[in-house]
């Protein structure tokens, strides 16, 4: 009775479900609230299922969902509250994944950190997406992997069981798992939408919200249109079977796309990947360079040069690499306001040769939030110094990754540009320019001195299945091709807005790109704004600074609440994004590390004379 129920529901949701949380990657920004984004979604949406409430407009009223697809969307929630029904379990127990082996690596991790041990179970085939021999070696996780019979066949174990659960479809009757007291993870796979993980037993309930920051940080939630798709499935819609079977010739036909797009944008002829989101790509870059380390530098330590106070994710993702291998550290690399890059990479670059260690850079140009650029040729000579390690032999040259999201438009790498010559690996977030916003897929691509390392990026972006799906690959070879269009016109909006401000209030701090810059191809559509602070001491400054950034972006957002967002948002097509580096994306960074200050991203199209007009509200106001 109760399963009936939830399925007559689920069909009136599907129905009635606003376009947005199939069409955005980012739901409701207007009554977004960070703190509540796991919890204030799946509260409200329970108790529209407990009043039978299932109007459009009462869908359309409910707040964000975590953030940006990775954490988690609206759909990805509905899934898993659906499954959790059927399963009598809490809904946070129960998390969706658009890759099949990340939910198990996620469970090996945690087990690593904790020593524990863990036998991962299947019946049937073995899971042919799993490589046992690679996780092991370059991942550093132990693990049993094993055939059983069926589920009643298990026998006691001093560790954590994890049991693949293989099948073509979802469905209602398939979705109901024999949750057994020896089986702590079920993961339920779909080979073409993803996976769902179940958190069995109270005593694993503390791994919920590490599997859940797996998700976040190295691979994103099962995607807007697989879980529409999951959830057609669930409730025997008859429309299913059309929309899932996408050719692989359409497919084969999207990803050449992209390819060829990637190859006019970034200049470069080698061959890109093209990943779930920015830091799916991000993390199979930093698995392959450690695995290329592991057979080129045996023995050897590998050290990822980082700055302290760039993109969260950035940050967390590296540290959280290095805290499970023994042989992986983190450097810190201080990069914008006070310091300059290329003499902290020199002076970084020097210790490690001593040491004769590996050292892969990881860095933004523009610098986020500051948008620095750094002297590009000294850059380049630093990069190309032939160093010595202690002994007197020659130390090992970096490799760059280049995180360019602000500016993907830059040529960097082909042949003749600045750091053709340096082992340079360029990467761009896809939920910025390359989609518009209407997905998270990402790419990277290298020079021609990095196509054996590429080979291992590609080899562990398929490993942990995290390689961009079929409608990612459909949106990205529509939005590509207008993508360096789209940044010339919201560089001209910034541009101006800057201009604008600079004029308006002169006495606050902008960090934006000279007109120098601008026509060496450098046109970000972000800048950073320090406003004007008084107050008696260091304190009070910096707390009036911080209320006045609130201010602002309070006015904004209350005032154009079609444009104006509360979000880390950029590269979208229409409207204006909002944050404070400090509590957003820099969440997981060193609070000495932080950046207070308000950050804007504009787009190609927007009102840019109502938000001039707003803003000289606000200084009015002050």
């Amino acid at each position: 009775m109760e399963d009936k129920k939830v399925l007559n529901y689920l069909d009136q949701v599907l129905k009635n479900m606003p376009s947005e949380w199939l069409n955005l990657t980012t739901h409701r920004l207007d009554i977004y609230d960070e703190k509540m984004a796991k919890t204030a979604f799946l509260e409200q949406f329970e108790t529209l299922f407990k009043s039978g409430i299932a109007e459009p407009v009462a869908f359309n009223e409910l707040p964000t969902s975590y953030d940006y697809i990775r954490l988690g969307h609206p759909l990805s929630c509905v899934l898993e509250w659906a499954i959790a029904r059927f399963n009598h379990l809490k809904p946070e127990h129960v998390i969706s994944f658009s890759s099949k082996t990340t939910p198990i690596l996620a469970v090996l991790r945690k087990n690593l950190l904790g020593n524990k041990k863990t036998q991962i179970i299947y019946a049937g085939e073995a899971p042919d997406f799993f490589d046992a021999e690679k996780i092991r070696r370059v991942y550093g996780y132990n693990f049993d992997l094993k055939e059983i019979d069926a589920v009643g066949d298990l026998s006691s174990f001093d560790g954590s069981t994890v049991f693949i659960w293989q099948q073509n479809r979802f469905s209602n009757t398939e979705l109901t798992l024999p949750i057994v007291s020896g089986i702590d993870f079920f993961i339920n796979v779909d080979a073409h939408l993803g996976s769902v993980l179940l958190i069995n037993g109270k005593q694993n309930e503390s791994y919920t919200s590490e599997i859940q920051h797996v998700r976040r940080r190295e691979s994103i939630a099962m995607t807007p249109a697989n879980c529409l798709t999951a959830l057609k499935m669930i409730t025997d819609r008859t429309d299913t079977d059309l929309e899932e079977n996408t050719s692989d010739n359409l497919r084969e036909t999207h990803k050449q796309q992209v390819l060829d797009s990637i190859k006019t944008v970034t200049g470069s002829s080698t061959k890109a990947a093209v990943g779930s989101s920015g830091l799916s790509v991000q993390y199979a870059i930093m698995m392959g360079l450690i695995d290329y380390a592991l057979g080129e530098y045996k023995g050897k330590t590998i050290k990822f040069i980082v700055p302290p106070n760039c993109y969260g994710g950035t940050n967390d993702q590296a540290r959280r690499v290095a805290a499970c291998l023994g042989n992986v550290e983190i450097v810190d690399l201080p990069v914008d306001g006070d310091h300059d890059m290329v003499q902290s990479i020199n002076t970084v670059l020097e210790k490690i040769a001593k040491e004769d260690a590996v050292p892969y850079i990881i860095a933004e140009i523009p610098t986020n939030p500051r948008v620095e650029v750094p002297d590009l040729l000294s850059l380049k000579a630093a990069l190309s110094q032939e160093r010595k390690t202690a002994a007197g032999e020659t130390a090992i040259d970096p490799v760059f990754i280049l995180d360019q999201t602000f500016c993907p438009n830059v040529h960097f790498l082909g042949e003749g540009e600045i750091l053709s010559t340096v082992r340079t690996i360029s990467y761009v977030s896809g939920s910025k320019f390359p989609s518009g916003g209407r997905c998270t897929a990402g790419y990277c691509v290298g020079n021609k001195k990095t196509e054996a390392l590429m080979d291992k990026v590609e080899t562990h972006l398929q490993l942990c299945d995290n390689e961009a799906t079929d409608l990612q690959y459909e949106l990205l070879a529509k939005q590509l091709p207008s993508m360096k269009q789209r940044i010339q016109d919201a560089y001209k909006n910034t541009r101006e807005f800057v201009d604008f401000i600079n004029i308006t209030l002169p006495t606050a701090k902008i960090n934006f790109v000279s007109e120098e810059l601008a026509k060496q191809g450098f046109t970000p559509s972000v800048f950073s704004l320090d406003l004007p602070t008084k107050g008696n001491s260091d304190a009070e400054r910096e707390t009036y600074k911080r209320e006045l950034n609130l201010k602002l972006i309070d006015l904004m957002i209350t005032k154009i609440p079609n444009e104006s967002k509360y979000c880390v948002s950029y590269g979208q097509l229409k409207g204006c994004y909002w944050t404070i580096p400090a509590t957003s994306t820099q969440g997981t960074t060193k609070e000495g590390d932080k950046d207070y200050i308000a950050r804007v991203a504009l787009s190609p199209n927007m009102n840019l004379e109502l938000h001039k007009k707003v803003f000289l509200e606000f200084v009015e106001s002050i």
